[in-house]
């Protein structure tokens, strides 16, 4: 079960990192991490940062799960 853990963590981060590069072309329509983040991070309901909100907590969901011990 780790075994596929790592693997699929490992393909995603393959995935990621074909993203960006496809993103970094001459010409690309794809657009890059920090271009997704930084959409979301503008994106708010008026005067409620919604991105911001959102992306706060995706990040402390990430935290909690796999960095806290």
């Amino acid at each position: 079960m780790r075994v596929l853990a790592i693997t699929g963590f490992s393909v995603a981060l393959l995935l990621f990192a074909a993203v960006e590069w496809a993103s970094r072309r001459e010409g690309s329509r794809v657009p890059s991490l920090g271009d997704v983040c930084g959409y979301l991070m503008r994106y708010e309901i008026g005067p409620v940062p919604i991105g911001r909100i959102g992306l706060f907590s995706f990040w402390w969901w990430v935290g909690w799960h796999f960095l806290a011990r």
